[in-house]
């Protein structure tokens, strides 16, 4: 099955179903049917073969979340065409590593966006685009390629170099809905409120995928915004939302009752893309009544773990492997680590990606033996449950002593006062390494008593050298921490 036939259970098997409401330019609501996306998509899928493109060649989506850019998702998934979708907060650099490594056949973008990529760039703006649509035929034919042909390109973050492309199948994406749809029980009766970007894997390998999967109601947001979201959940009344951790502490600053009237129409929470500090989960849980459902996936690989729907949902932790994936932790020399030790996170299973888009070296390296090597540090829990700890490139070696700065991490979050944190290795003559933090903290918090505290709490070793008061933390879109972008820590 590709991905288009998952997809035709709604497109098709519901077509007179309203399926997506959104903003239009009126500012005005739109319902707009299964049918309807269905149709629009097969003239955009025509619309693409009339400019020569066939299946396995690239188109980059460079769009912030539209209508446009479902129908184009939904248009290249039916004739085989590749999605490559680009961060609109990317600036010209970033743009031209990507179309110059995925070289895409056509770029799709937005007015006035143009200027961002390439002068010989083939770019086309998505009204000209969908205008042409209007008046070509519906392309119908089912594309000449199999479940393992490329669907989308997306490109990795790039923390710590150039960023690579991953290739997800077909088959990555029909397997990650199916298992979402089923582990979380998400039916036609749902109706999911979609504010995360469409450009990254989040919004759209899960979001999308997962309501088109399940052919429930989707209400489509440009972007989140905290002084907004509050009418959203109030007219379209939601029972499902994907969310980031740093949405989940904005929604902590609503009032009370209208927390509680949020909480109880809804069925499910769902955070990932970055650690869900367990304090924010125990005060949702306080104020919305809900306790956030934490999972766990990359680019690379979609969705890997998940809490549970029907069982404990442990603060910190993000869960059991989903249907398919196998998970072990192994320590540098590749060997099995003991229950409760910390070691990588090595998986694999029908949703990880079939490698980097032309990168031979870069793939060799990620896979051991058939296993893709995460770089995540995890421990797991004599049922099975795992725990990230950070990521490998992050740990800290000082005086031949391993220090994983989420634990640091999790000792400063728990201090009144400290709003986010993150912790660092900073060169050091005696320890090689040593820890220092950085936060973002309420007007009055004395740092070195949060220093203090981190003694009390952790083996000396672990203490802090320095903590670091900003105004903010580095965060990519997706709300994950960019620690490469930190200042340098003090002398």
């Amino acid at each position: 099955m590709l991905l288009g036939d998952l997809f035709d259970l709604s497109l098709r098997g519901r077509s007179n179903s309203v399926g997506l409401v959104h903003e239009g330019p009126d500012g005005h609501l739109r319902e707009v049917t299964f049918g309807e996306i269905r149709d629009r998509a097969s003239r955009l899928a025509e619309v693409l073969r009339g400019r020569g493109l066939a299946a396995g060649d690239r188109v980059a989506v460079h769009l912030t979340n539209r209508t446009g850019f479902i129908e184009l998702f939904v248009a290249c998934a039916q004739s085989g065409v590749v999605v490559v979708p680009i961060n609109v907060l990317y600036r010209e650099r970033e743009i031209a590593h990507i179309v110059a490594d995925a070289e895409p056949r056509l770029i799709v973008t937005s007015a006035g966006q143009g200027a961002l990529f390439p002068p010989d760039a083939p770019t086309v703006d998505i009204d000209d685009l969908t205008a042409a649509a209007v008046g070509a035929d519906a392309a119908r034919a089912r594309p000449p390629i199999d479940g393992d042909a490329p669907a989308a390109i997306v490109y990795t973050s790039g923390t710590t170099g150039r960023s690579k492309g991953a290739v997800l199948t077909h088959n990555n994406l029909v397997a990650n809905a199916a298992a979402l749809v089923t582990c979380w029980r998400i039916t036609s009766d749902d109706r999911y409120l979609a504010a995360l970007p469409l450009f990254h894997v989040h919004g759209l390998g899960n979001g999308i995928c997962s309501w088109l999967a399940s052919g429930c109601r989707m209400r489509l947001v440009e972007r989140f915004d905290a002084g907004r979201a509050p009418a959203w959940f109030r007219s379209f009344e939601p029972t499902l939302f994907f969310g980031v951790p740093t949405i989940y502490v904005r929604l902590l600053e609503l009032p009370p009752d209208e927390a509680r009237a949020i909480g109880a129409r809804m069925r499910l929470f769902v955070s990932g893309s970055a650690p869900l500090p367990a304090q924010v989960l125990e005060a949702f849980r306080e104020r919305f009544g809900h306790t956030i459902l934490e999972r766990y996936g990359m680019s690379e690989t979609l969705m890997l773990t998940s809490n549970l729907l029907e069982g404990e949902r442990r603060a910190g932790s993000v869960g059991y492997p989903l249907p398919g994936v196998s998970l072990v932790l192994r320590g540098t020399d590749g060997s099995p680590v003991e229950t409760g030790a910390v070691g990588e996170v090595w998986v694999k299973g029908p949703t990880v990606f079939a490698g980097y888009w032309r990168n031979p070296s870069a793939t060799a390296s990620a896979f051991r033996d058939g296993w893709f090597a995460t770089g995540d540090l995890g421990q797991l829990d004599g049922d099975g449950c795992l725990t990230l700890r950070g990521r490998a490139t992050e740990l800290i070696i000082s005086g031949g002593f391993n220090i994983y700065p989420r634990e640091i991490e999790e000792v400063l979050l728990e201090q009144d006062g400290v709003r986010e944190a993150a912790v660092v290795g900073a060169p050091d003559e005696r320890r090689g390494e040593v820890p220092v933090a950085y936060v973002v903290t309420d007007r009055g918090v004395d740092l070195e008593r949060l220093r203090e505290r981190c003694a009390q709490s952790l083996a000396s070793f672990k203490a802090p050298r320095a903590v670091v008061r900003v105004d903010t933390l580095p965060r990519n879109a997706m709300g994950k921490l960019q620690k490469h972008l930190l200042p340098s820590p003090p002398a």
